[in-house]
């Protein structure tokens, strides 16, 4: 049943209506793939990064089932399409006007050509004739209901045991200039149409060149939002709720689900601001803590995107050479340049490999189906299992338990 015949938000209607003024996100469309990827719309590399393995959720033959729970235009549709062939995807909104630009964008894409694709105009509280999936994407879509916690308990009825539920949500500091330009147009009662998107414009240009709102919004956001409906959705969005990490922490526990890691766990290292004496004192404490500590020190994080599990996850190490090597291996989709020995890894950083792994990898491409200590390569095991921890350990290769007891 359509969202918009019966809404099950309080929120639905209005931000329905918004969406389909504002068809988000303002990605434009082109003919043929979408540039680069995105590992977190993998589902292989998803499950690579947070189990250690390619851990196949199906059985038998049966294809993949993917759900893009709030899926806008369809810029993450598109890409979920492209990195996971043979998928059936179900991609569902309560904007019609965005499943319009979304159908086109699959279209011209070829993404309908690449995976078993269903867009439908419902709401993610609406789906349970829909079954149970391997894998659910919903990037941005919780905090626009009045109720996120409704809507957190929905995906979470529809994720398979032991599957992942891949999500983005505000976090509050870094929309601190976000939030007050939000309550000042307002308390005007500057509405969320044309008039009030121009209104908002406006406001930028007249507030003095060193105001704090108008310096955030040049220096952090003037880029993204050249589109209007960018523009739109971050200031103009007639319903939203921003997190900390210690709310965001009670959220998952309401819908009894695991978390199991950041996607952008980079950001929510120490590493990365801390050094000496001080950085060996936050890494003495518990990760949760060490998170905090990160909250506190950047007040430009802006959003939280991580992944959470029905039921715990177990992790692979590969620690042990006899499951190493009884492992099948395969190159991850989330490679550009390959084959060559200079490489963009799966978050397009640079990435240089050893001629021998390159030798590895040609190997496993012509075997994908042999252990790795079976290949016919005539190296020693220790040989094979160092280098093969090294690539997978930068997931460039993503490997699936054997049998030990075969190699």
């Amino acid at each position: 049943m359509s969202s918009a015949a019966q809404p099950c938000d309080e929120a639905t209607p209005v931000v329905s209506a918004f969406y389909d003024r504002f068809p988000y996100p303002g990605d434009p469309l082109q003919d043929g793939p979408p540039p680069g990827y995105n590992w977190r719309w993998c589902v292989e590399m998803a499950y690579a990064v947070c189990t250690g393995s390619v851990v196949r959720k199906c059985a038998g033959s049966e294809p993949l089932k993917i759900l893009d729970a709030g899926c806008g235009t369809g810029v993450s549709t598109d890409y979920l399409a492209h990195l996971n062939p043979g998928a059936e995807i179900l991609a569902v909104d309560i904007s019609r006007g965005a499943l319009e630009v979304a159908r086109e964008r699959l279209q011209r894409s070829g993404g309908n050509d690449q995976a078993h694709v269903r867009i439908e105009n419902q709401s993610l509280l609406e789906l349970e004739d829909e079954g149970q999936f391997d894998y659910i994407n919903s990037v941005g879509a919780l905090h626009h209901l009045r109720q996120p916690e409704a809507g957190l308990k929905a995906l979470a009825s529809r994720l398979k045991p032991g599957a992942l539920l891949h999500l983005f949500l505000y976090a509050e500091a870094g929309r601190w200039e976000i939030h007050r330009i939000q309550r000042f147009l307002s308390s005007l009662g500057v509405g969320t149409d044309e008039q009030g998107l121009r209104l908002a414009r406006q406001l930028f240009a007249i507030l003095p060149e060193d105001n704090r709102l108008r310096l955030n919004h040049e220096q952090r956001w003037a880029i993204d939002c050249v589109a209007d409906v960018n523009f739109a959705d971050m200031y103009l969005h007639p319903q939203e709720t921003s997190y900390n990490l210690e709310r965001l922490f009670a959220f998952v526990a309401s819908a009894d689900l695991e978390f199991v890691g950041f996607s952008n766990p980079k950001v929510w290292d120490p590493l990365r601001l801390l050094q000496g004496e001080l950085l060996e004192m936050a890494l003495a404490l518990p990760q949760r803590q060490q998170w905090q500590l990160m909250e506190q020190l950047d007040p430009d994080i802006s959003h939280f995107e991580f992944f959470l599990s029905k039921g715990p996850q177990a992790s692979l190490g590969w620690t042990d050479d006899k499951e190493l090597l009884a492992a099948t291996g395969k190159l991850s989709i989330c490679l550009w340049g390959w084959p060559g020995q200079s490489l963009l890894d799966f978050e397009m950083a640079p990435l240089e490999l050893s001629v021998e792994q390159v030798e590895l990898l040609k190997a496993i491409e012509a075997a994908p189906d042999t252990a790795l200590g079976c290949l016919p390569l005539g190296w020693d095991s220790k040989r094979i299992s160092s280098l093969a921890r090294d690539l997978q350990r930068r997931q460039v290769l993503l490997l699936s338990p054997g049998n030990v007891a075969s190699t």
